[in-house]
């Protein structure tokens, strides 16, 4: 690294997470084994958010067929704003000033526009939001970092009343078995609520009766994520499961009651993405009736919302506890003040820990990043409410046997 030790961007909390409509503050951090000669170091703060798939189309008939591939692409930009922390800009010629050795910081500060969209990464898309730094060096190659941080869209779960009201559905399945019906398999499931935030259990309540002869494998309660990406008058739909239950199997004629388990909702971005014209995110929860043999599985898909602030029917019965690590005096990520016209967090609440997305880091290195330092691998990390669950992991594949 020749004369540089260390260069680096720091962010006010730990968590690299602020709210839209907030001010974020950190430090560039430049550690010299000797002077150094340079034009000067500019800093950048990017707002982002990119699509972009790829599909197979046909053309033409008969011996004239041809197949292509077509991609599609989209892009938005929140913001694009460059600082000067040393020396003098490009436009300003080759001269050059010179940082002596040792340790030096260079603090500051980005007022970040309001209805920002939440940060999202979906492998066909990303809202993804950075502070480029660089060492502009006349004649050589300049030095370069960068750091992503996370930036929060407040959903308040409380603006919508359906958010609070129970959600159902009842299904029934006849299987049929050579050339007769058998009974009838019959489901009735429900929510209590619609709305949720990362950290809070749902709890599905479902009767399953297995009016038939043949055995029912299991039943299973799984939350799904939607993405759809939007992109020349195009559309593109991911569906991922993001959390799982599973019931033991059912006999012939007989019944089963889903009462009392929690499935815990994982870090998990707001849903709908809004701000974004590009990418939208919804969820739901389905029970699944797996019933032996070749027959398709009953399914009852229930909508519901995950958000940034919880149902202040759900803090009143149950309060959420203090994150572990928060003392009240630690710097922690700053929302909105009162008077931004952004939605508050309820008073006298403890403020939710911040966790990296339970979909996992993804590569956020660019064409022009070869020479870049910093950590290249992100997740963004959303609000995640302590009411004293842990979240698990992403659930592999469920098949049919």
């Amino acid at each position: 690294m020749g004369k540089l030790n260390s260069f680096s961007i720091s962010f006010s909390n730990q968590h690299g997470v602020f709210y839209a409509g907030t001010v974020l503050e950190g430090y560039v951090t430049v550690d010299l084994k000797d002077a150094m000669d340079m034009r000067g170091i500019q800093l950048k703060f990017e707002g982002i958010a990119r699509v972009s798939w790829t599909e197979t189309e046909e053309t033409g008939s008969g011996d004239n067929r041809e197949t292509r591939s077509v991609t599609y692409s989209a892009s938005e930009k929140y913001f694009d704003q460059e600082v000067l922390l040393h020396g003098v800009w490009p436009s300003r010629g080759h001269s050059t000033t010179k940082l002596p050795q040792g340790l030096h910081t260079f603090p500051f500060q980005f007022h970040l526009p309001p209805n920002l969209p939440s940060s999202f990464e979906g492998g066909e898309g990303y809202v993804r939001y950075l502070i480029k730094c660089k060492i502009d060096k006349p004649w050589k190659f300049d030095h370069k970092t960068k750091r992503p941080f996370t930036i929060v869209g407040i959903l308040d779960l409380n603006a919508d009343l359906s958010n609070s009201q129970r959600v159902q559905g009842v299904k029934v399945k006849h299987l049929c078995c050579l050339c007769c019906k058998s009974g009838p398999i019959s489901v009735s499931f429900h929510l209590d609520q619609k709305g949720f935030v990362p950290g809070e259990t749902i709890r599905p309540t479902a009767e399953i009766s297995n009016g038939s002869s043949r055995k029912i494998d299991k039943s299973y309660v799984e939350l799904k994520m939607i993405t759809t990406f939007y992109a020349e008058s195009n559309s593109k739909t991911l569906t991922k499961t993001v959390a799982r239950l599973t019931r033991p199997g059912i006999s012939g004629h007989s019944e089963d009651v889903w009462c009392g388990e929690e499935l815990v909702i994982p870090p998990l971005p707001p849903s709908f993405l809004h701000g974004c014209k590009i990418i939208k995110v919804t969820y739901f929860v389905q029970l699944t009736v797996d019933p032996s043999g070749p027959a398709l599985d009953l399914k009852i898909p229930l909508d519901v919302v995950i958000g940034t602030i919880p149902l202040m029917s759900v803090i009143q019965q149950q309060p959420p506890m203090a994150p572990i690590g928060f003392d009240g005096r630690s710097p922690w990520p700053t929302v909105p003040s009162p008077d931004s016209g952004i939605a508050q967090y309820p008073p006298n609440m403890p403020p939710p820990s911040y966790s990296e997305c339970v979909t996992g880091r993804v590569n956020i290195k660019e064409a022009d990043d070869e020479h870049t330092h910093g950590d290249l691998s992100f997740a963004p990390s959303y609000p995640y409410y302590n009411w004293g669950h842990s979240a698990s992991a992403l659930p592999e594949p469920m098949g049919k046997k």
